[in-house]
């Protein structure tokens, strides 16, 4: 090896030991001592002066669960940079706080933490080394000795100790009580009121009777014949309704003439179904004015239906024309 290759090492030895003094490290415990159980801080710090360490590549020791077998980590906090002396604000301090404990007694050695300063892995810089003493609980010897078993203590009797389970009691009762009551209440059989249901009319009998204060009024006398056709239609068409259960009051003409064609009616009283409904179609929607002789027998024809389809059991009544 050449001379220039050994004054260039010695110069980078000397340089790195020269950046290495700049920069401190230590580690402190708050309590070197603690019982099983308890639990310590342990701060480790980085110090170094800024304006003399323009860049500075730190890498810090790596903390797992535990430091040691016997001395566990609870928490570690972030680093923490400060500036410790304000009339020196050139002079930074990181720090780390360890939150330690033990379960077993016993004496620890902590052994140094190592930085890497600037990626030169040859030369680490170390804290110094710690103890921890972990102690065992105190017993007390006293305890251990024989005593005599307390006596019960007599505790005297008040009565207002009593006072909420009364009203608890009190208040159960009223609301049983109160639940009997209604039950019986609800129990009583209310009287039941017969209602009379008077017999209905039936529809041809109805029918009949409005038929003939048609035929006594005559208002087609009157000029009035859209209404006299109206009122033998409408008749005519409540009968059906109450009598076959069809719905002939919203249904027109030509459906209800086509429904018929389907009943056990006699052909007869279709055919004067068709021309009751037809001529009063007519009239209402095409103001036709029928003569004389239509009047008449469009009425009869209303009463020949009725008496032709009402029902067998019904007592008949008699045969009636309107007169010419």
């Amino acid at each position: 090896m050449t001379l220039k290759k050994y004054i260039l090492i010695l110069f980078s030895l000397l340089a790195s030991s020269l950046v290495n003094a700049q920069v401190e490290v230590h580690a402190v415990l708050d309590s070197n001592t603690i019982r099983i159980g308890a639990q310590t801080k342990l701060d480790i710090y980085l110090t170094y002066d800024a304006a003399e360490q323009k860049k500075l590549d730190v890498v810090w020791p790596e903390f797992e669960d535990t430091i040691k077998k016997g001395i566990e980590i609870v928490n570690i906090t972030q680093i923490d940079t400060t500036i410790p002396n304000k009339n020196k604000p050139t002079i930074i301090q990181q720090r780390i706080q360890l939150t330690v404990t033990s379960f077993d007694s016993g004496a620890y050695y902590i052994p140094p933490f190592k930085f890497i300063i600037n990626k030169d892995t040859a030369n680490p810089i170390f804290t110094e080394p710690l103890h921890l003493l972990v102690n065992t609980v105190a017993t007390d010897t006293s305890l251990t000795k024989v005593k005599d078993i307390k006596p019960p203590y007599d505790e005297p009797f008040d009565w207002r100790w009593y006072l909420p389970y009364v009203y608890m009691g009190l208040a159960i009762l009223a609301a049983i009580i109160l639940i009997i009551v209604l039950i019986k209440k609800l129990r009583k059989k209310k009287p039941v009121e017969v209602i009379i249901e008077k017999p209905k009319t039936p529809a041809h009998i109805t029918a009949l009777e409005t038929l003939e204060k048609i035929k006594s009024e005559a208002v087609w006398k009157e000029n009035k014949i859209k209404e006299y056709y109206s009122a033998i239609a409408d008749t005519v068409r409540l009968y059906i309704e109450e009598r076959f259960d069809i719905n002939a009051l919203e249904l027109t003409s030509d459906e209800i003439i086509r429904i018929f064609k389907t009943q056990v009616v006699d052909p007869e009283s279709k055919s004067k179904l068709s021309q009751i409904l037809t001529l009063s179609d007519f009239v209402k929607f095409a103001k036709q004015i029928p003569i004389e002789a239509e009047h008449t027998l469009t009425l009869n024809n209303a009463f020949d239906f009725v008496k032709g389809t009402m029902r067998e059991e019904t007592v008949k009544q008699p045969h009636t024309h309107a007169g010419s």
